[in-house]
């Protein structure tokens, strides 16, 4: 995968303190979107997700929090298929990120 190349992810947590939460919960937002209380959907490329694994290493405690990053594949070509029940459910779009 080249550096320009994004995946779909779906990052799912279960932080044992309030606070990270709380930290954990406000890093994602800049990363991707919310879909359910500890679970976001991002569109990364491969530098992206590497800066994202290390900024979760520093908010989270190994022995007492639980972070999954689920590897969908290729944003432009995953097939979704989701079921949703109650509200609507948007896939993350393409935007251009400034740095």
């Amino acid at each position: 995968m080249s550096d320009r190349t994004e995946r779909l992810y779906v990052v799912t947590y279960d932080i044992a303190d309030p606070k990270r939460w709380r930290r954990v919960y406000r890093l994602l937002q800049g990363y991707g979107s919310w879909l359910q209380l500890s679970v976001f959907q991002c569109r990364l490329s491969r530098r992206r997700l590497v800066e994202l694994r290390a900024s979760l290493e520093e908010r989270i405690r190994r022995e007492e929090d639980h972070v999954l990053i689920l590897d969908l594949g290729p944003a432009e070509r995953v097939e979704l298929r989701v079921d949703s029940l109650g509200r609507s459910y948007e896939p993350v779009k393409r935007e251009p990120i400034i740095v």
